[in-house]
């Protein structure tokens, strides 16, 4: 498993179990740099402290802060909203240029649910 997958992975239990996201941004906005293909991901990570590894490691993301994101506002306002503008979504990019997996919204939910485990409490609605 490459270290991107093992990320986005992880991304996807610790958000079903933790009900959050974080992004990360300054006075200039959230970023949203462009892909090798040229096409633009917002990252967001699972715990506040995969972000703030991000911004103290990281030169393109010093100075930024993280900011939470409840699990319900980030499903129901951040992802369709992304979407409408052709944003992909980042999971848990890590390494030393914040790199990893970027995914459309609606790969990202489908692998959402293709983790909730059949008669669980992560089959039921989210609770947050």
């Amino acid at each position: 498993m490459s270290v991107a997958s093992a990320q986005a992975s992880a991304f996807y239990e610790e958000f079903l179990t933790n009900g959050q996201a974080f992004a990360v941004r300054d006075d200039a906005g959230f970023p949203a740099p462009r892909n090798p293909e040229g096409a633009r991901a917002m990252p967001f990570w699972s715990k506040r402290s995969r972000a703030e590894k991000i911004i103290a490691n990281v030169p393109a993301y010093a100075g930024m802060e993280p900011v939470e994101i409840s699990g319900q506002d980030w499903l129901d306002k951040w992802l369709p909203n992304l979407e409408k503008d052709g944003l992909r979504i980042g999971l848990n990019w890590s390494g030393a240029r914040a790199t990893g997996y970027d995914l459309a919204v609606a790969d990202v939910l489908r692998n959402l649910d293709a983790r909730r485990e059949p008669g669980s409490a992560k089959d039921r609605p989210n609770p947050w």
